[in-house]
């Protein structure tokens, strides 16, 4: 990662070969629940997520989580993007259902539940930044407790903590 931010065009090759297995887990997660013939798949979420990154060029990379933390960003717009160029908006007085959980699974109407998820993460971080971007790291790119330590250079107490939070604010903001 260093010698790619040094410039190095052969570590980016050399990069893509250790991180592309990893990209496409933390994409298939995301993408598990999509309707059938769905125009974005993992695969070109994937590819997405590798244009933006090879555009980065004013990062030090410090550690494996930082760039997965970067990633994670990234597929969290662009599956917001996509959400909202295919016209989704939240009809009725129904609250979307998203779980929360670590695994980050998609419930089965993803379009309103990304969006519903962006829209109080994207509230959260105005109150709450560091454990919002914990959630972030967890929820969108599957980021272990200890790769979150090391990201955000915190502890797994304040981790836990910070995922305890999240969760009990974002739940409570999505079921009203």
């Amino acid at each position: 990662m260093k010698a790619w931010g040094s410039g190095d065009e052969a570590a980016l090759a050399r990069l893509t070969e250790h991180v592309y297995p990893e990209l496409r887990l933390m994409a298939r997660r995301y993408m598990k629940n999509e309707a059938q013939g769905n125009t974005l798949q993992a695969t070109a979420l994937v590819h997405e997520v590798y244009l933006r990154l090879v555009d980065v060029t004013k990062v030090e990379w410090q550690a494996r989580a930082q760039f997965f933390a970067v990633a994670a960003q990234m597929m969290r717009r662009i599956l917001v993007d996509a959400a909202r160029k295919r016209g989704s908006r939240r009809r009725g007085g129904i609250p979307p259902k998203v779980n929360l959980d670590e695994s980050a699974v998609l419930s089965p109407a993803p379009e309103r539940s990304i969006l519903a998820l962006d829209e109080a993460l994207t509230a959260f971080s105005q109150v709450a930044p560091r454990q919002a971007k914990v959630v972030e790291l967890r929820y969108f790119g599957g980021l272990t407790e200890e790769e979150i330590v090391a990201a955000l250079k915190i502890s797994l107490r304040t981790v836990r903590r910070d995922w305890d939070l999240g969760k009990a604010w974002l739940l409570r903001e999505l079921n009203r």
